[in-house]
């Protein structure tokens, strides 16, 4: 079965922090309802117009509310912007509080005035990266602690809280650059591949971690995937939605320094500039297309981006319920595959 998971939207700051929440209570039930099992969240640090709660004491209330075998991940937390210490303590709480349903996602962040309004080097956001995961692995797994570091320094220290998940929660690295693919195949449990990713890329970087992983002694299986989505009556309303609710928001990413698309005409040409990536159509459409994604490519979880800032909650539920009507239980009823399909790797290797 592929486990199908939901990515939380960030909402306009506009709207009530009361209503904020109850909205999200409302999402999570939603998501339960209609066969979701993982939920993902990202992090932004004084983000302007749009509101991204803080992932770790919101998980910790959302952890009430989820049934035992729903998945909470943290889709990414900016790991360089934490002292390692304080960030293996938040995670391993979490992770006792949430009864060991919790994945741990970090990345390395994109925007650099988050660094500087915290007083970090944005160039050293890699090298703080790496040290982290390191420093963090042993504060989970080890009695004592010793550790000299290009950041960070540590002698015989006692950990006091370790985490539910043995030897800790799976760490997910997620990264639009080459180098944080082959970070998570140095320290990372999977990679979280962006939804902006062709197929035949993400066959590329899954095989970076493939062969990561085999340098580790560590068995390679289905890696997550996020895919955005859009159903619609017909694939031209569907576009014509997507485009209604989504293009702003593309938009402010590529303004705020997500520049992953940033070649292509996304105001003028927005159909053509999502088409490599984004799964729009009809409900059956939507469905075929995410089956045949995770029948070609080792994914489990496929998580989903259905909603944006821009809708209401009403809309946003709608979605929902629509998305488990047919896409859901049309991705639960394949098996993952686990393996590379060489296929997609060959026209690269030609190339």
């Amino acid at each position: 079965m592929v486990n199908v998971g939901l990515l939380i939207s960030d909402i306009p700051r506009s709207t009530p922090s009361k209503q904020h929440f109850s909205d999200l209570l409302r999402f999570v039930e939603a998501a339960q309802r209609n066969g979701f099992t993982y939920l993902a969240m990202g992090q932004h640090f004084l983000y302007g117009d749009l509101r991204w709660l803080q992932p770790v004491p919101l998980f910790a209330r959302l952890a009430a509310e989820v049934d035992p075998d729903f998945k909470l991940v943290t889709q990414i937390i900016i790991a360089p912007l934490y002292h390692p210490v304080l960030l293996a303590e938040e995670i391993a709480t979490l992770d006792i509080v949430t009864e060991g349903r919790l994945v741990f996602g970090a990345g390395g962040g994109y925007r650099p005035e988050e660094f500087t309004f915290l007083d970090i080097p944005y160039k050293e956001r890699g090298a703080r990266f790496d040290e982290s995961l390191e420093l963090m692995t042993k504060l989970w797994t080890q009695e004592t602690v010793t550790h000299h570091g290009r950041f960070w320094n540590l002698d015989e220290v006692q950990p006091h809280i370790q985490p539910v998940q043995q030897p800790h929660p799976p760490i997910w690295i997620g990264a639009h650059a080459e180098a944080g693919v082959r970070r998570a195949a140095k320290y990372g449990d999977a990679y979280a591949c962006p939804p902006e990713t062709p197929v035949r890329e993400v066959a590329r970087r899954y095989a970076i971690v493939r062969d990561g992983f085999a340098a580790r002694g560590k068995a390679f299986t289905s890696q997550p995937l996020r895919r955005n989505i859009q159903v619609g009556d017909t694939r031209e309303e569907a576009m014509v939605e997507y485009a209604r609710v989504a293009q702003g928001r593309y938009l402010t990413y590529l303004k705020k320094g997500l520049d992953v698309m940033a070649d292509t005409d996304m105001e003028n040409e927005f159909a053509k500039a999502v088409s490599s990536h984004a799964v729009v159509g009809t409900d059956d459409q939507v469905a075929g297309e995410l089956c045949q994604l995770v029948q070609t490519l080792p994914v489990d979880p496929i998580l989903l981006r259905p909603t944006w800032p821009t809708m209401s909650s009403d809309e946003m539920i709608a979605a929902l319920d629509r998305l488990g009507r047919t896409v859901v239980p049309a991705l639960r009823a394949i098996t993952p595959r686990t393996d590379i399909d060489e296929a997609l790797l060959a026209p690269l290797e030609d190339s």
